[in-house]
């Protein structure tokens, strides 16, 4: 749900998405009613979605990368002084870079076919010859 009001907390930015994954962020923020997203941007390599709760926008891509796996991010850019209250307020930009594969894919790595099992801090694959565990950091798929 875009709304013209530009006023924004946070900035989810996706890195190599796919359709699936676009339509579950906007799934996610059409269910709550408080959420909207002010601002929707291509950029080279993905896309940038504008998010006025920065607190709903860290759940998303939690979510995301939990579902999708992928490299993330968190940072914060200090954005202005609160007049009432003196507090410092900052905007929150979640990175999230989506891996080339899926689970139940079969790619080659270091010369051996594995199948990848899951996502987590790194992607979780099992040797087809062997069934060995074996972890690969997201830059190397």
């Amino acid at each position: 749900m875009n709304n013209p009001n530009q006023y924004y907390e946070g900035i989810l930015q996706l890195r190599n998405p796919k359709k699936e994954v676009i339509r579950k962020i906007k799934d996610l923020i059409n269910k709550r009613k408080d959420v909207y997203i002010a601002k929707e941007e291509k950029v080279r390599g993905g896309i940038d979605f504008y998010l006025n709760d920065w607190r709903y926008l860290i759940e998303i891509g939690n979510k995301l990368q939990k579902q999708f796996g992928g490299d993330k991010k968190i940072s914060r850019k200090l954005w202005g002084m609160d007049r009432l209250t003196s507090k410092k307020l900052y905007r929150v930009i979640f990175l999230l870079r989506l891996p080339n594969v899926k689970i139940g894919d079969i790619v080659m790595y270091r010369g051996k076919k594995v199948k990848i099992k899951e996502f987590r801090k790194k992607i979780s694959a099992a040797d087809i010859e062997t069934g060995k565990k074996i972890l690969i950091k997201y830059d190397e798929v």
